[in-house]
């Protein structure tokens, strides 16, 4: 008899139907209102969940006392909590790898977007506001021989670094957890303490996971350490900053400009005080979010999934540190 698997967001219809080879899926097109129901329900059965963006508490899945895996289509996995899937000895997979250059071109297009005031002069453009040649008040400033401070130097925390030490010139520094050799060795990155970052970047980029430890890592102290010259990009999760603190910082030019991918609440209400700011450059969560690598993330999820169910969680485990304890 096949394994009973939820899966709550939809996918292609080649990646479905190999689920459908392997599981009994019952497939829900997210969870709403009108079919939280009927997915409690099916939660009874459940010994595999597929999807994202769905935020699945212990509660919920308290539910599902079948569960042996689950798979979530995103690198983060701030939707579940990795310690109660541990307790419980359930394998959480996830995608990472697939995602990381396609997440650094984003990221450090906001970079490039902040630095040269984009999208301000793009709209000055468009608006009919363009009559004659710029002055000083609309000059940006340079990337290329700038320091760019990275905090979490993971995959993507990586990438972006060897773009801005290969392609722009720029000297690399990095707060983290542990010590990264090949950064040191590969891109003369610098290691050292947050308060040290801060204070010295010309570009602070911020690409840690959300945990505990790094929820509202960001705030008003952390702010008034940067130079006023520096630009702060978020590409992480949008609770890693307070971000009524970085309003006021770009309001008051505690900081020069902000580029944001990822928001406290999401999508970003647009009453928000961040939509009526010219130095901030503001992108729906679109970090992975092109056609090639959303399709390889979907399939890596898929194959975690079948594999985990299988009994096999070498590859992609994201709490594998916690079930071997």
């Amino acid at each position: 008899m096949k394994k009973k698997v939820i899966l709550y967001r939809d996918i292609p219809a080649a990646e479905r139907q190999r689920l459908e080879a392997e599981f009994d899926v019952t497939f829900f097109d997210g969870v709403s209102n009108d079919n939280k129901g009927a997915f409690t329900a099916a939660l009874a059965d459940a010994e595999g969940l597929i999807g994202s963006s769905i935020g699945m508490s212990p509660e919920l899945l308290d539910l599902a006392p079948k569960l042996k895996a689950a798979s979530t289509i995103s690198v983060g996995t701030d939707q579940y909590d990795l310690a109660y899937l541990a307790k419980r000895g359930i394998p959480l997979m996830h995608t990472p790898g697939v995602l990381n250059e396609t997440t650094a071109d984003t990221i450090f297009t906001l970079i490039m977007c902040t630095a040269r005031r984009a999208v301000e002069l793009s709209n000055m453009v468009r608006e009919g506001r363009w009559t004659s040649n710029i002055g000083e008040d609309l000059y940006g400033t340079d990337i290329h021989g700038k320091t760019l401070g990275i905090i979490g130097m993971g995959r993507i925390g990586y990438a972006i670094a060897k773009r801005g030490y290969f392609g722009f010139d720029m000297k690399i520094q990095y707060s983290n957890r542990s010590r990264k050799p090949d950064a040191e060795q590969d891109l003369n990155a610098t290691y050292m303490d947050l308060e040290e970052l801060l204070k010295t970047s010309d570009f602070v980029c911020v690409m840690t996971p959300l945990t505990p430890e790094t929820e509202r890592l960001i705030g008003a102290k952390e702010f008034a350490m940067m130079k006023k010259s520096a630009i702060f990009i978020n590409g992480s999760r949008g609770k890693v900053i307070d971000e009524t603190a970085l309003v006021d910082a770009l309001r008051n030019g505690t900081i020069r400009a902000a580029g944001l991918d990822v928001f406290e609440v999401e999508p970003l209400s647009g009453d928000s005080p961040l939509c009526k700011l010219d130095n901030a450059v503001l992108f729906p969560h679109i970090g992975s979010a092109t056609a090639e690598t959303r399709l390889a993330m979907i399939t890596c999820a898929v194959d975690n999934l079948i594999n985990a169910l299988n009994g096999d969680i070498s590859q992609n485990c994201a709490n594998q540190h916690l079930l071997s304890r």
